[in-house]
């Protein structure tokens, strides 16, 4: 059920009306057991026969959470918390990436016997559950939570279940922690004016980064680029890559957007996901803008667990590295992704140690400061921006190898952009002003977007509405014969 159809429009109108009808008539309660059936039945939607998957995983985390809490052996403290998280991983080892562990053997197998590489179809999964990625990251979480002393056992088996699966974050995030959204099904819902228009306006803007901006750019551009660069020249292959850039920002901000503003309408808040990470001035800065709840959860449950740096740079770097790579591989079973988070973790490393190297540069006096660059504020100016333009297209590069299915097809991209043609036949400024739009969006000082949110809460009901219809209006013009699905969802 994508959140971009109308038949995801339908089911969330019913779910609304349902909610707060139960609210005012029956009780917060009622509502709780209401929104974790509809939530059940939006995940069983995509396939039903992972449903006992979703509910017998978030049992055993629960009932391990509370055992492990009464529990004052360190021992046995800590065998349990080893068994939820081998159960956790096992689960998304082996739906996610047990076919890709076989494929590999095989290849290994060949390469040493001379042997077809072959695998039958009796050995493979067939389709992974959709979301395993993020329920999987949002329950193990919440054991080591309790382990670690940060957060006490729920107490409430139904708020629990309803925390997984919550359909607003269920199949693509964001990755919202217990901490943040349990407490919130234990108050008394409430739904103001300000954030039943924040909600709407959230929804609106997701669907007009998807649909408008995020497809078109796909269909146009994107995917016939990457699907046959050798037909387009350098300039045209070259904004297919910056077209990716802008399509994956927009599909998945924009799915975030709706997510948040989903939840909001039902009285929930999610934390933020993305803040304009194409505006980062360094990689670092882009992992604290780029999907936000995936870089926070990685910091605080492997690289900090890892030794962090606390170490030495070394051990610092080993860390980075290590973090970057389960990254890269978690977004998808391939070594395409597994590179991709390499290139970030080298960058990340690359990074850190440039900027131990300047901090040392540096008169002590300065460093104890902060040491604030030198020169004029143009020439300050001009640096950050050179060193925005060299990240992007540090991202840019990497992505390259996150959206091909092959190496060969990512070194073919990277060889028609050295040809170094311009003709651009394939380029009509219609689908140029959009990757523009998408792109220096991030741009746009935050203040105008405040107001611009501001004004549509403040308006009156019939304003908003108008101005809603205006957007379906275009929206529906916009979109494509089928619902293209969120590029996230097959992680």
């Amino acid at each position: 059920m994508l959140f971009n159809t109308l038949r995801y429009a339908e089911f969330f109108a019913a779910v609304f009306v349902g909610s707060w009808a139960l609210v005012r008539y029956a009780g917060a309660w009622p509502r709780l057991v209401f929104l974790l059936l509809v939530s059940y039945g939006f995940y069983a939607a995509w396939d039903w026969r992972y449903l006992p998957l979703i509910f017998a995983s978030s049992t055993v985390d629960f009932l391990l959470a509370r055992a492990i809490a009464r529990e004052e052996r360190p021992r046995a403290r800590r065998a349990m918390l080893i068994a939820t998280v081998a159960l956790n991983l096992g689960f998304l080892g082996f739906f996610k990436y047990w076919n890709f562990a076989i494929e590999n053997a095989a290849a290994l197998r060949a390469l040493l016997t001379g042997e077809p590489a072959s695998v039958g179809h009796a050995f493979r999964v067939l389709l992974p559950p959709v979301g395993i990625s993020f329920f999987t990251f949002e329950s193990m979480s919440y054991v080591v939570d309790v382990y670690r002393g940060e957060l006490p056992p729920h107490k409430s088996y139904l708020r629990y279940l309803l925390f997984v699966a919550f359909f607003p974050h269920l199949v693509a995030g964001p990755i919202v922690r217990p901490r943040d959204l349990l407490p919130q099904f234990e108050r008394a819902p409430s739904l103001t004016l300000e954030e039943g228009g924040e909600g709407l306006f959230l929804v609106a803007i997701g669907l007009v980064k998807k649909v408008v901006l995020s497809d078109q750019l796909a269909l146009n551009l994107v995917d016939r680029v990457f699907e046959r660069p050798e037909n387009y020249s350098a300039l045209e292959v070259l904004a297919g890559v910056y077209g990716y850039a802008a399509q994956i920002y927009c599909d998945f901000s924009g799915y975030t957007d709706i997510a948040i503003g989903s939840a909001l309408l039902l009285g929930v808040r999610f934390p933020k996901n993305f803040d304009a990470p194409y505006k980062a001035h360094n990689l670092a800065d882009f992992w604290r803008r780029w999907h936000i709840s995936l870089s926070t959860w990685l910091r605080d449950y492997l690289y900090i667990p890892l030794g962090g740096n606390r170490g030495s740079e070394l051990a610092t770097y080993r860390n980075l590295m290590i973090t970057m790579l389960l990254g890269g591989l978690w977004h998808g079973a391939s070594w395409n992704f597994v590179f991709w988070g390499f290139l970030h973790g080298l960058g990340l490393a690359v990074t850190r140690a440039f900027q131990r190297a300047v901090q040392r540069r540096r008169p002590v006096g300065e460093r104890e400061r902060g040491g604030a660059t030198a020169g004029s504020p143009f020439v300050r100016f001009l640096i950050r921006a050179l060193c925005v333009l060299l990240t992007f297209h540090y991202v840019c590069f990497a992505w390259i190898f996150f959206r091909v299915p092959t190496f060969s097809q990512a070194v073919l991209i990277l060889r028609q952009i050295g040809t170094l043609t311009t003709f651009h036949p394939n380029l009509p400024p219609v689908l140029v002003a959009l990757l523009g739009v998408a792109l220096l969006s991030h741009y746009v000082p935050e203040r105008l977007y405040e107001r611009a949110r501001g004004a549509f809460i403040a308006a009156p009901a019939p304003v908003q509405g108008a101005l809603l219809f205006l957007v379906a209006i275009g929206l529906h013009e916009a979109a494509s014969a089928a619902a293209v699905p969120f590029v996230y969802f097959q992680f």
